[in-house]
């Protein structure tokens, strides 16, 4: 199974993909947590390149160079854990392509980004997606004392045509993406997306 977590910067999909890896494996699940851009030692170093605020990266570069680490972490990471019957947690997958490439660099139409990411990906879709919904204000607040990296510094404009276009993405998947609210309580949010897996794979859950 492959569960990603999606938002703007500081909407907290990152603690949320924590919680739900802790609570899947006191389940007994096996689980193995990804992070794009990284997660295999080929992104990582991509990784490095995209966050790097003293570079200069055209858009379309950026948009092929976040694919090219997806394409290697999904290759030696993602599928054998798949083939493995393991829950791959990946905190973001090509949902923030289109949102933040598509959406916040206006670049390409949602109907040629989903062909690339297929081709990405060789296919793969995940299973459940949950996208964590939050006004910039508060994702600025959260954000505030923290060294804003080369992506974190696109401005409010270009978050607010990500946040968007992330929202145009859940109303045309509403069949995989969850819309969570952000502001509330983690806690909350964390027992929301727990019974929701439950639900997706109820033979699989071993708790009354």
């Amino acid at each position: 199974m492959l569960i990603t977590f999606e938002g703007i910067d500081g909407s907290g999909k990152s603690t949320q993909a924590r919680r739900l890896a802790d609570a899947l494996r006191q389940r007994g699940e096996t689980v193995r947590p990804v992070r794009e851009p990284g997660g295999v030692e080929t992104a990582e170093r991509i990784r490095a390149l995209l966050l790097d605020p003293a570079l200069a990266i055209a858009d379309r570069a950026e948009l092929l160079l976040f694919s090219a680490a997806r394409a290697q972490l999904v290759d030696e990471v993602v599928r054998p854990a798949i083939a493995a019957g393991e829950v791959v947690l990946a905190d973001r997958f090509y949902d923030s392509t289109t949102a933040y490439q598509g959406g916040g660099r206006g670049l390409a139409d949602e109907a040629w980004l989903d062909r690339f990411h297929e081709w990405v990906t060789g296919g793969l879709v995940p299973d459940r997606t949950y996208l964590v919904d939050v006004p910039l204000a508060v994702a600025a607040s959260r954000r505030e004392g923290q060294a804003a990296d080369r992506m974190e510094a696109s401005g409010d404009a270009f978050y607010t045509r990500v946040r968007m276009a992330y929202l145009a993405l859940a109303a045309r998947h509403p069949e995989r993406i969850v819309v969570l609210d952000g502001t509330l309580d983690p806690d909350t949010l964390a027992a929301r997306i727990l019974a929701d897996v439950r639900a997706l794979a109820p033979a699989d859950d071993p708790t009354p």
